[in-house]
């Protein structure tokens, strides 16, 4: 495809900076512009205050038995837990080329 002309080197030369320079003059614009101050009323505290809320701390584990007729949590086995022993899983060998 051959693009010959005035219109397309006209089109990327001068209509597409457009956008460019519309952005630099936003930029530019936003540099030199002053902050608006809001006026604050006076109440002569001028502390720390936070934005937002405390966080919740999280709840603890719920144990032992909650209503009045559920059975007890059974004891300990002596010796504590069974373990259960597993084979370890079988490795892949990767053949080399």
């Amino acid at each position: 495809m051959r693009v010959e002309g005035f219109l397309p080197i006209f089109f990327l030369g001068v209509v597409l900076k457009v956008p460019v320079f519309g952005a630099l003059y936003l930029i530019y614009w936003a540099a030199r512009a002053e902050p608006e101050r809001d006026e604050a009323a006076d109440d002569g505290d001028h502390g720390f205050r936070r934005w937002r809320a405390e966080p919740t701390r999280p709840r603890g584990p719920r144990r032992g038995p909650h209503s009045p007729d559920a059975m007890p949590l059974p004891d300990c086995p002596p010796g504590g837990r069974p373990r259960v022993a597993r084979r370890p899983a079988p490795t892949r060998s990767t053949s080399s080329r």
